[in-house]
């Protein structure tokens, strides 16, 4: 284990440098103001404060700049700013805006750093500091890692204040009344006598006087929105099917195309003959790209059927072709070679594990798919001189240095149209087909193309969630958990997904063992490895990353040694916990489940808990053991996000978040032969369905000081708890997901 302690010094060494240096570096960034993008070619008369508010004489225009992919963030965004501008939801539009460095996430940094989320010490908090200025000054816009709720509340807050204050400061230089003397309501400033003076009617002063920085946040006690039930922004059109996504898009003149790379994902394509193709109704072309063709044609049904009648020779995968090998590829990667870190080493744990009869476990999570409903698409045209796309995705200045690198135009000659995504779950941080999109569009100059992906395409070039495999000990004693040695071994997500954004990322890679490591749990003799496979299958950020693989891995450990010690599972996983929030979590799933009540016979229950993106989250299922299998009976899950924002909109990520963890669990794997995935739809890879779908129950607690996000946090316990509570209403324990390889579900 020398390099263990090699990667150990290496680490004090740079959180001394970043408490060094990196305290001044961060309170410099994060106090640098960056110049306001609304500012640029604004119309005279309107008036804009901070990259977020914009008002004229006709409308409040609020940005909000994170993409919305199904989570509701477009909404939830709009009522941060809403709540302090004094906004009904019916006085504003609302526009994602334009790339800029303005609108940079600072919440990145929280998982930017080697230290548990409930690490608030200082030099974890420091270090989180240099990061957030390091992700300002690499101007890091983008979506995902549940961090939009985190880097939102506050500065969104603070910017519909200071358009407030600054409205205010306009009526008293319009009317004579000072600003103490002024309130606002619902979209006006009021005077002392009840007068209101709408904003609109306000942006012409307004425009003309430097914004008031200095503003104060309103109390909880004074929140109109926040934690209040919320009709969302979309949900009409989404209800009634007038909602436009990217899909739906169309531009006068386009024409349609859709391609066919190299299944073997990163394999060349060694010839192919369009000839039948070409002659097929409505074609207009068929070119060479990148690995592939791509077909042009009168509208996308033609153009895929064209893509099929191509006859094209691939060359070989650039990884094992068979399923098997990935799987030995992860078994030999148990080595001190490839250790990529070791996250606890708390106690001795060899000389705990020695003298004892240790208890040995090995578990297996699969590649599986992102596989939303809409396929990926994007519209783009080619000048001389800009480039403009329309598609939705969640990282949208690296989109446009990423087509500008394609077509040979400056970053900034990019302009990106974000629509509304219909899902993405990690499907949409990726650039390939939007590269893909580029290299056509740029061959037909001056015409509009549309780009979309056959359902098939789109499973065959996924890049999938990565695979992992965890061997684990431990020893118990006295009626508990005495020991643990985790060791997971997983190709780096991280290093594939940055790998093909052209970036290099340095370090250990921490979704390795993500919704492991970082369980706040206290174990006397704890260590816990993560070990690098070589890059196998190119492989992507899936819903909440690394937790749901390494997260049933940890947790249904935990719960074989809890059954083996003769303890509790609940119980014995509150005596190991010592973070005040995540035990709250844990005991609020035990009372909403009754844990510990007689379900009856051929019934089980099971709990799981994980934390992932800094939300401890528990879940308990119960199950009913039928003659014709398993049926999913109910579901509570609590947890802890700092802040609910919208309580409708969080139960029902959560509800979603379980669904497709239990979806996952029980059907979903990617596999690959002779180099390509085996699964090339929905039926093979097949979500919850509708009866199978339990009664879930939601509890929101607030007890943590920072405020987090809920998109991914309900997936990882979901596999664990299912598989705990199938355990416990069969005696048949499950360590290989998905669950319907070894038991039948009805």
């Amino acid at each position: 284990m020398g390099r263990v302690r090699t990667i150990a010094r290496r680490t004090f060494l740079v959180g001394s440098v970043a408490i060094a240096g990196g305290v001044a570096f961060g309170t410099y960034m994060m106090q640098r103001r960056l110049p306001n993008p609304l500012e640029e070619g604004l119309a005279d008369g309107a008036a804009t404060f901070n990259p977020w508010v914009l008002i004229d004489a006709e409308k409040v225009t609020l940005i909000t700049p994170h993409g919305d992919k199904g989570q509701g963030v477009r909404s939830a965004q709009a009522a941060l700013i809403a709540e302090e501008l004094d906004l009904e939801f019916s006085q504003f539009t609302t526009s994602f805006g334009e790339p800029n460095g303005a609108y940079w996430n600072r919440a990145f940094a929280e998982e930017g750093v080697p230290f548990k989320a409930t690490d608030e010490s200082f030099m974890a908090e420091n270090m989180r500091a240099f990061v957030r200025g390091i992700t300002k000054l690499i101007s890091m816009q983008g979506t995902g890692g549940s961090t939009s709720m985190a880097d939102s509340f506050d500065k969104l807050r603070e910017a519909g204040a200071v358009a407030r204050e600054t409205l205010k400061a306009a009526a008293s230089q319009q009317t004579g009344v000072p600003v103490d003397q002024l309130k606002t309501a619902a979209g006006a400033v009021v005077l002392p006598d009840g007068t209101e003076i709408a904003y609109t009617k306000l942006a012409a002063t307004a425009a003309t006087i430097e914004p008031v920085r200095k503003v104060t946040l309103r109390d909880p006690s004074e929140w109109r929105l926040i934690g209040k039930p919320m009709e969302r922004l979309d949900i009409l059109g989404k209800s009634t099917g007038t909602l436009p996504y990217g899909i739906d898009l169309a531009i006068d003149g386009m024409v349609h195309a859709t391609v066919r790379v190299n299944p073997r994902q990163g394999g060349a394509m060694t010839r192919f003959d369009a000839t039948a193709a070409k002659a097929m109704r409505g074609v207009k072309d068929v070119l060479e790209i990148t690995g592939g063709i791509a077909v042009i044609a009168d509208n996308s049904w033609r153009a895929m059927r064209a893509a099929e009648a191509v006859e094209i020779e691939w060359g070989d995968a650039p990884y094992p072709h068979e399923q098997d090998a990935h799987w030995q590829a992860l078994a030999d990667s148990f080595g001190e070679e490839q250790l990529d870190s070791m996250w606890r080493d708390d106690g001795d744990v060899d000389a705990a594990l020695a003298g004892e009869t240790a208890i040995t476990a090995e578990y297996r999570s699969p590649y599986v798919a992102h596989a939303p409903l809409e396929p990926l698409n994007a519209i783009l045209l080619v000048t001389e001189d800009q480039v403009d796309v329309w598609t939705g995705h969640q990282m949208p200045i690296m989109l446009t240095q990423q087509v500008a690198a394609i077509t040979g135009h400056d970053a900034d000659q990019v302009k990106f149209h974000n629509q509304y995504m219909g899902g993405s779950f990690g499907h949409r941080l990726e650039f390939e087909h939007l590269k893909q999109a580029a290299e056509i569009a740029n061959q037909m100059r001056g015409t509009p193309v549309k780009l979309t992906y056959s359902r098939e395409e789109d499973f065959a070039h996924d890049f999938p969630r990565h695979i992992s495999m965890g061997r684990c000990r431990g020893t118990v004693a006295n009626g508990q958990i005495t020991a643990i040695d985790v060791n997971i071994a997983a190709p780096s997500v991280i290093g594939s997904q940055m790998g093909r954004a052209g970036l290099s990322v340095p370090g250990p890679d921490a979704q390795i063992a993500a919704g492991a490591w970082n369980n706040p749990y206290k174990i006397d003799a704890f260590r816990m490895c993560a070990f690098r496979a070589p890059e196998l299958a190119p492989v992507s950020s899936w819903r909440a990353v690394g937790a749901p693989g390494a997260g049933f891995i940890f947790d249904t450990f935990i719960d074989e040694l809890c059954h083996a010690a003769g303890a509790d599972p609940m119980e014995e996983r509150l005596r190991l916990i010592d973070h005040d929030a995540s035990r709250k979590v844990l005991e609020a799933a035990g009372e909403m489940s009754n844990w510990g009540s007689d379900l009856g016979p051929n019934r089980g229950r099971g709990v799981a808990f994980v934390e992932s993106f800094g939300v401890p989250t528990a879940e308990v299922v119960e199950v009913t053991n039928t003659d014709r299998g398993i049926r999913i009976d109910r579901v509570f899950v609590a947890c802890d996000v700092g802040t609910v924002v919208d309580p409708v909109n969080f139960e029902n990520l959560v509800q979603g978040g379980v669904v497709y963890g239990l979806g996952h669990a029980i059907n979903c794997e990617i596999t690959y032969a002779d180099g390509m995935a085996e699964q090339s739809n929905y039926h093979a890879h097949e979500g919850m369905r509708l009866y199978q779908c339990p009664e879930i129950i939601v509890k929101g607690l607030e007890n943590q000081t920072k405020i987090r996000g809920i998109g991914e946090p309900p997936v990882p316990p979901a596999a664990p708890a299912l598989g705990n509570a199938i355990f416990a209403a069969t005696g048949q324990r499950l360590r290989e997901l998905p669950f319907n390889k070894h038991i039948d579900f009805v």
